[in-house]
């Protein structure tokens, strides 16, 4: 009979302490948030680290970053589930990526313009460019069209649509001094600088690159409507967590920082 008793309870204590322990499991799991978001890997992950830590106090909801290189890949990665959101387009991009490759995708907050702007190693004013100058652009669609806006709003050149988002040269009606047009991976822009006349190039890789936005020749207003996003999977925008990043990200702490990276080319897309 004792020994009986002392198996029940012995049952009975593993039994507790499973329950015990499977309790405590299931709490950690509720108590840990985490999700992804990707960015481009320089001051733009800078400015997001600011943001993570924004929502761990506030939130306690952990933010890993993911940084990237292009422009394709982080699309791709949210698209497939490897992201929960990214921070680093705006939506003229997000809307030709999500016609051309078929991304169920969404906005869930604003973030910054990064004004794109016209650098020159050779010339101090657009007026100095030369008969057949060599004009470097983006090749992504929307961000070459910025440049060519640009262009035609200068006076450079004359567009069939000067409203046509995603122009290209085959838009060009009117190019009065025959300029000649290559178009590069936007990464790859502040390294042909030496060898062009003029490129146009995002604050994304002109500041790392030592380019300051008061130096080019050409470049956006604040009236610029490429304001980029923090972009999720549709059905996403709501989701608690990314909620809370939108709100730690569109803080003054985050302006701030962007401020001190950008040195005025970060202009706040929320305010």
């Amino acid at each position: 009979m004792q020994a009986t008793l002392t198996r029940l309870l012995g049952a009975a204590t593993l039994v507790g302490a499973t329950i015990i322990a499977g309790c405590g499991n299931d709490d950690g799991a509720a108590e840990t948030r985490s999700i992804k978001v990707g960015t481009m890997s320089g001051p733009e992950s800078e400015v997001m680290e600011v943001a993570v830590q924004i929502a761990k106090d506030r939130y306690d909801l952990e933010v890993e970053i993911i940084e990237f290189t292009d422009y394709v890949s982080p699309n791709a990665a949210l698209a497939d589930g490897s992201l929960d959101a990214n921070a680093f387009q705006h939506e003229p991009y997000l809307r030709s990526m999500i016609d051309d490759r078929g991304y169920d995708l969404a906005v869930a907050g604003h973030t910054f313009v990064y004004p794109i702007g016209a650098y020159s190693d050779k010339h101090d004013s657009i007026e100095e460019l030369p008969e057949r100058a060599i004009i470097a652009l983006p090749n992504d669609p929307t961000n070459g069209g910025r440049a060519m806006i640009l262009m035609h709003n200068a006076g450079l050149i004359q567009l069939d649509d000067h409203e046509n988002l995603e122009a290209t040269p085959v838009n060009v009606v009117e190019n009065p001094h025959n300029f000649r047009f290559r178009e590069i991976e936007a990464a790859q822009l502040p390294r042909v600088l030496p060898d062009v006349d003029l490129a146009f190039i995002n604050n994304t890789f002109a500041q790392p690159a030592g380019l300051r936005l008061d130096e080019a020749l050409i470049k956006e207003g604040p009236e610029s409507p490429y304001v980029n996003l923090i972009a999720v999977r549709a059905g996403d925008e709501e989701r608690e967590e990314i909620q809370q990043l939108v709100s730690a990200y569109q803080s003054e702490e985050v302006a701030a920082k962007a401020l001190e990276l950008f040195d005025g080319g970060a202009v706040p897309g929320w305010q």
